[in-house]
């Protein structure tokens, strides 16, 4: 048998031992190739998923000895994120040898904004631009790269970009992700983030109307939803046939459309759907009346983008929220009996020693249940790395240290060690309080819990055990 493509997730490997993440993350699959196998195999191709993190295949060795278990593969396919990309161009290179008549694609967010880097390398021979759901169909389909929007490639060793593809504008027509190809079993939550196990994250948008300049305008800054009775659908398969009880929305803004929120919710509980739930979201897309909806249908926890308390910086990075609709966000989703999490960047555009000291001081008064400190990381596609490297701040395109936990930019106003010291110190002083701790022991249900908090606690001294 012949499999029309195999896709691959490569690794995820952190090898800064500050970075908490190496403790705490998740393990999740990637949604973006299991919605394009589901569109290939309504096409009746044959289609396989390896997802190295997931299978535990962090060795190149162990991957190539995986790789030849399966049948010689058309088009090998990989996703990959700034942080990946380099794993997944040595995983390519071995897939020249194990599979040489195969042609190898890339696509997701790095490739994407840097496809002309990418097909540099002489093991690639096409980039998948934004959305890959058609393109992908269309190339492994047979059509002319020649006439394939959203492709770029090589034509006797000269690089092609196509014009673009349309956005897809109704994502529903898009078959639900291709769940029966992944290893279900083998995927965890980050630990924080759950009430129930097993979980499976899900999308319920694309794109984000926020215009921050660290984040790349993913599908080109438009936003568009699934209807509720779209993700309803998914989240019963999810339900039926491998028992999940929980889902973690990925989405930038979840309740960017709140209308489609309300409808979900209320789906929810008129059809008695057994889930628990928790959301990404902004502090100025969200209302009392959205809070309650959310927490009545499962909804136990909402992490929140903050960034920073310094307003300046907020302007300097185009974060368009006010440090009172924070604090009205989680004081309201606390009144609801939602949990809520903060996240923070350390590193922004003229940041100061003070400004990370107002930043702390400012987490601890807010008082969410959960805060996450990451290093400002100016990733290639976005504002942020464009400004680095034309000011002559960008220090490093070792994309494999693009993690959020390694320093990327030498900024005038704040030095490095302070960076490091502080990004140790925030999570300490946050955590380590007899009032956090207290808070945390009095919400433990179950021994499920119990574990998980067991886990964060240690994962907290075991990264952050350096005092200053």
């Amino acid at each position: 048998m012949t499999l029309d493509m195999l896709f691959i997730n490569p690794p995820w490997v952190v090898d800064n031992k500050d970075n908490i993440w190496r403790k705490i993350g998740s393990c999740l699959p990637s949604l973006g190739i299991a919605y394009i196998a589901s569109v290939l195999e309504q096409d009746g191709r044959k289609v396989a998923i390896l997802d190295c993190t997931a299978e535990g295949l962090f060795d190149i060795n162990r991957i190539e000895k995986r790789l030849r278990e399966y049948p010689t593969p058309r088009f090998v396919g990989f996703t990959a994120t700034t942080p990946i990309i380099n794993n997944g161009l040595r995983i390519a290179k071995i897939c020249r040898q194990v599979f040489p008549d195969a042609k190898i694609v890339f696509g997701g967010v790095h490739p994407s904004v840097m496809p002309e880097e990418t097909l540099n390398n002489c093991e690639v021979d096409f980039v998948v631009i934004d959305e890959g759901e058609i393109t992908t169909r269309e190339l492994v389909g047979g059509e002319s790269p020649v006439n394939i929007l959203g492709l770029s490639w090589k034509d006797s060793g000269k690089i092609i970009h196509n014009p673009l593809r349309p956005l897809i504008e109704n994502l529903d027509q898009i078959p639900a992700p291709a769940y029966h190809l992944l290893p279900m079993k083998k995927y965890r939550p980050a630990l924080g983030s759950y009430k129930r196990l097993p979980v499976m994250s899900i999308f319920a948008t694309r794109g984000c109307p926020g215009r921050c300049t660290f984040c790349y305008r993913t599908f080109r800054g438009k936003v568009r939803s699934r209807s509720a009775k779209n993700i309803i659908a998914e989240i019963k398969i999810l339900r039926k046939d491998y028992g999940i009880r929980e889902i973690s929305f990925y989405d930038d803004t979840f309740t960017a459309f709140k209308d489609t929120v309300k409808e979900f919710c209320e789906r929810l509980n008129s059809e008695k759907i057994d889930v628990t739930w928790s959301c990404f979201t902004r502090p100025d897309y969200i209302d009392f009346e959205l809070l309650k909806y959310m927490k009545n249908s499962g909804c136990h926890l909402i992490l929140f983008g903050i960034e920073s308390a310094d307003e300046q910086i907020l302007k300097n990075v185009n974060k368009e929220v006010s440090l009172q609709q924070a604090k009205w966000a989680v004081k309201a989703s606390r009144k609801l009996g939602i949990q809520t999490r903060a996240s923070f960047m350390l590193g922004n555009p003229q940041e100061t020693e003070e400004t990370i000291k107002k930043s702390m001081e400012f987490v601890i008064k807010l008082d969410p249940d959960e805060v996450h400190f990451n290093i400002a990381t100016a990733y290639p596609g976005t504002e942020l790395f464009r400004w680095a490297k034309e000011k002559g701040y960008l220090i490093s395109e070792d994309w494999s240290k693009y993690n959020m936990s390694e320093i990327n930019m030498a900024l005038p106003t704040v030095s490095h060690e302070t960076l490091k010291k502080y990004y140790k110190l925030a999570h300490r002083r946050f955590y380590l309080r007899p009032k956090i701790i207290l808070r945390r022991l009095l919400k433990i249900r179950d021994f499920t819990q119990f574990l998980q908090e067991a886990k964060g606690f240690l994962a907290i001294l075991r990264v952050f055990k350096e005092q200053y």
